[in-house]
């Protein structure tokens, strides 16, 4: 089992690069995986086909509001993962022919995410044993790292924007994983859709993490997103998707 995780300021198209990496690991029959939305905005299941209302499954953070403020229950004296981790599974999981779905969702009261992280991290201790990859799709801040919902991860893909700020993010990204201690094996920055082919040189010049390629500019990416239509149905020779697929190559992902 590999966990990759995918990380980015807002807007790289980080969302569905995992969406597309999916599509890669499903073709090259690398399943079961599990696919974990930590984003709040919550994309990727509709990037990926994955309903959690049409399962008639919750978002962690909706679970917790049932079973801390609903249910009357309490955080004190129970640890949050000993009182959720079983409605995450048996509630909270979307399951697919070819990968399950979770989806951390939108902050289930004031304050920090630090109880649904906790929550989720719990449930993924005893759950990612079962996949073959655990893909996880990481909000556009750097804060997450501090919460470690996973603290050993294989592969860190950092999607940027022909910018200064997302090149920045690229170091504070590593610096931050590297402070709270999360083991990870590689470091690698992707160009996200809007990122030049002009650029590549002067990325892999200036980056000291190995830059993979970019994301090429995709119409059909354009139309499905916009229509809702999953990113798993977009055609084998549509742009992104070839692109992709000779990222995940680079990476040393390839049969």
């Amino acid at each position: 089992m590999k966990i990759l995780v995918t990380m980015g300021r807002g807007g790289t198209g980080k969302t569905s690069f995992v969406a597309l990496m999916t599509k890669y690991f499903i073709e090259i029959g690398e399943a079961p995986l599990l696919l974990v939305d930590t984003d709040p905005d919550q994309n990727l299941g509709e990037m990926v086909g994955a309903d959690l209302r049409e399962k008639n499954k919750k978002s962690v953070s909706e679970l917790l509001v049932e079973t801390f403020l609903e249910e009357g229950g309490t955080t004190v004296g129970v640890p949050p993962t000993q009182r959720i981790e079983s409605k995450i599974w048996s509630f909270g999981m979307y399951e697919g022919e070819n990968f399950d779905f979770i989806a951390l969702g939108t902050k289930w009261v004031e304050g920090c995410y630090c109880l649904p992280n906790a929550a989720l991290k719990g449930a993924l201790e005893a759950l990612t044993k079962n996949y073959k990859y655990v893909l996880v799709d990481s909000p556009a801040g750097l804060e997450h790292l501090n919460r470690r919902v996973t603290s050993k991860v294989d592969d860190i893909f950092d999607v940027i924007d022909p910018s200064k700020k997302s090149f920045d993010h690229v170091e504070r990204a590593y610096r931050v994983a590297n402070e709270v201690k999360i083991a990870f094996n590689n470091f690698y920055v992707v160009g996200g859709f809007r990122f030049p082919e002009s650029l590549e040189s002067h990325a892999r010049n200036v980056l000291r993490f190995k830059f993979l390629g970019r994301i090429a500019y995709d119409k059909n990416v354009e139309k499905y997103v916009l229509e809702g239509e999953p990113l798993l149905n977009l055609p084998p020779d549509t742009p992104a998707y070839v692109s992709v697929k000779k990222i995940m190559k680079n990476a040393g992902y390839a049969k």
